[in-house]
Protein backbone atom coordinates (compact mmCIF):
# COMPACT_ATOMS: atom_id res chain seq x y z
CA UNK A 1 0.00 0.00 0.00
CA UNK A 2 2.72 2.73 0.79
CA UNK A 3 4.31 2.47 -2.56
CA UNK A 4 0.79 2.62 -4.31
CA UNK A 5 0.83 5.59 -1.99
CA UNK A 6 4.53 7.23 -3.00
CA UNK A 7 3.74 6.34 -6.66
CA UNK A 8 0.25 8.58 -6.51
CA UNK A 9 1.94 11.03 -5.00
CA UNK A 10 4.59 11.53 -7.50
CA UNK A 11 1.83 11.62 -10.31
CA UNK A 12 0.13 14.25 -8.27
CA UNK A 13 3.43 16.17 -7.85
CA UNK A 14 3.64 15.68 -11.96
CA UNK A 15 0.27 17.32 -12.36
CA UNK A 16 0.77 20.14 -9.56
CA UNK A 17 1.93 22.58 -12.31
CA UNK A 18 -0.68 24.27 -14.71
CA UNK A 19 1.30 23.70 -17.69
CA UNK A 20 1.44 20.17 -17.47
CA UNK A 21 -2.32 19.67 -17.07
CA UNK A 22 -2.56 21.77 -19.86
CA UNK A 23 -0.30 19.00 -21.75
CA UNK A 24 -1.89 15.89 -20.21
CA UNK A 25 -5.32 17.56 -21.49
CA UNK A 26 -3.76 17.94 -24.76
CA UNK A 27 -3.01 14.77 -24.63
CA UNK A 28 -6.45 13.48 -23.98
CA UNK A 29 -7.18 14.10 -27.72
CA UNK A 30 -4.55 11.67 -29.04
CA UNK A 31 -0.84 11.51 -29.36
CA UNK A 32 1.31 14.49 -30.35
CA UNK A 33 4.95 15.39 -31.13
CA UNK A 34 6.88 17.64 -28.81
CA UNK A 35 6.68 20.15 -31.49
CA UNK A 36 3.30 20.62 -31.51
CA UNK A 37 2.93 20.87 -27.64
CA UNK A 38 5.91 23.51 -28.13
CA UNK A 39 3.75 25.41 -29.67
CA UNK A 40 0.90 25.92 -27.46
CA UNK A 41 3.39 27.66 -24.77
CA UNK A 42 5.68 30.11 -24.40
CA UNK A 43 8.63 28.04 -23.29
CA UNK A 44 11.91 26.67 -24.31
CA UNK A 45 12.56 23.07 -25.52
CA UNK A 46 14.89 22.48 -22.95
CA UNK A 47 11.13 23.68 -20.44
CA UNK A 48 9.23 21.20 -22.34
CA UNK A 49 11.67 18.34 -22.07
CA UNK A 50 11.71 18.53 -18.47
CA UNK A 51 8.00 18.45 -18.12
CA UNK A 52 7.66 15.96 -20.48
CA UNK A 53 10.27 13.60 -18.54
CA UNK A 54 8.22 14.43 -14.86
CA UNK A 55 4.93 13.18 -17.02
CA UNK A 56 6.77 10.49 -18.22
CA UNK A 57 8.72 9.13 -14.81
CA UNK A 58 5.43 9.49 -13.52
CA UNK A 59 3.98 7.07 -15.62
CA UNK A 60 1.50 9.26 -16.94
CA UNK A 61 3.15 9.45 -20.58
CA UNK A 62 4.35 7.12 -22.96
CA UNK A 63 7.15 8.67 -25.10
CA UNK A 64 8.39 7.34 -28.66
CA UNK A 65 10.92 8.82 -30.76
CA UNK A 66 10.44 8.73 -34.92
CA UNK A 67 13.43 9.64 -36.60
CA UNK A 68 14.27 13.37 -35.11
CA UNK A 69 11.14 13.49 -33.14
CA UNK A 70 9.68 12.56 -30.37
CA UNK A 71 5.72 11.49 -29.52
CA UNK A 72 3.91 11.70 -26.83
CA UNK A 73 0.44 9.87 -25.51
CA UNK A 74 -1.27 9.04 -22.17
CA UNK A 75 0.03 5.80 -20.52
CA UNK A 76 -3.86 4.85 -20.57
CA UNK A 77 -3.49 2.01 -18.56
CA UNK A 78 -2.15 4.09 -15.39
CA UNK A 79 -4.21 7.18 -15.87
CA UNK A 80 -7.08 4.36 -14.95
CA UNK A 81 -5.43 3.57 -12.19
CA UNK A 82 -4.96 6.97 -10.70
CA UNK A 83 -8.54 7.48 -11.61
CA UNK A 84 -9.32 4.51 -9.30
CA UNK A 85 -6.88 5.86 -6.83
CA UNK A 86 -8.63 9.43 -6.61
CA UNK A 87 -12.33 7.24 -6.47
CA UNK A 88 -11.20 5.16 -3.46
CA UNK A 89 -9.80 7.77 -1.44
CA UNK A 90 -12.47 10.29 -1.35
CA UNK A 91 -15.40 7.47 -1.32
CA UNK A 92 -16.37 6.36 2.11
CA UNK A 93 -15.26 2.26 1.60
CA UNK A 94 -14.67 -0.50 4.66
CA UNK A 95 -10.62 0.21 3.64
CA UNK A 96 -10.41 3.73 4.28
CA UNK A 97 -8.10 5.11 6.91
CA UNK A 98 -10.40 6.56 9.06
CA UNK A 99 -11.95 3.70 9.64
CA UNK A 100 -8.60 2.00 10.45
CA UNK A 101 -7.94 4.28 12.64
CA UNK A 102 -10.98 4.08 14.88
CA UNK A 103 -10.93 0.25 15.28
CA UNK A 104 -7.76 0.92 15.97
CA UNK A 105 -9.24 3.25 18.97
CA UNK A 106 -12.06 1.01 19.84
CA UNK A 107 -9.77 -1.85 20.68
Amino acid sequence: MDAQIEWNAKIFKALSDPKRLRIVEMLSCGELCACEILEKFHITQPTLSHDMKLLCDAGLLKARRDGKWMYYSLNEENVQIFKQFICRITSDTPECICKKCSLKNND
